[in-house]
């Protein structure tokens, strides 16, 4: 068992850069499920933008307040919006295309659970603005940072996900 105080978790940034986001798993020793806790003070987003995790599905539980999330199957088709409040739970399966934000006057606290772990598989709705070619770019681990890279020119920028 490991028993730990979220208030001990130093803030890593994550999405806006104020958000106070606390990653939980490596000081639990989770090794099967990624944990993060989030606090969204009005306006702020849990990431950057709408991205899929392609091999991880996805709880968040609003422990309090209410964050709006907006979620699709298919990110050229319209998306749908959906209210979470405190106490309510939702579920994203691998390949949702989501993101969730703090669209109210009040602070938002959500806890975030994402199994397996250690996926990296991912992938965000932006036109390569290299080539062009693709409508998506795949996200990527590369030096210890989070990269998004074009599927068919292989060019590799800065992901603003994570």
């Amino acid at each position: 068992m490991e028993r730990l105080s979220i208030a001990a978790v130093d803030p890593e940034p994550e999405g806006d850069a104020d958000v106070d986001r606390r990653p939980l798993t490596d000081p639990l020793g989770a090794t099967d499920v990624a944990v993060n806790y989030y606090a969204l003070d009005p306006g702020e987003s849990l990431v950057g933008g709408l991205h899929a995790h392609l091999d991880q599905e996805e709880l968040f539980f609003v422990l309090d307040g209410t964050v709006t999330f907006e979620v699709t199957r298919d990110p050229a088709a319209d998306t749908e919006t959906v209210a979470v409040e405190a106490d309510e739970v939702v579920r994203f399966e691998p390949g949702d295309y989501q993101q969730g934000r703090n669209e109210s006057e009040d602070r938002a606290v959500v806890l975030a659970i994402g199994a397996p772990g250690d996926s990296t598989a991912g992938r965000v709705p932006r036109t390569c603005p290299d080539c062009g070619e693709s409508e998506f770019l795949d996200t990527a681990m590369v030096d210890g940072r989070l990269v998004v890279q074009c599927p068919a020119c292989d060019e590799v920028f800065e992901s603003g996900l994570h």
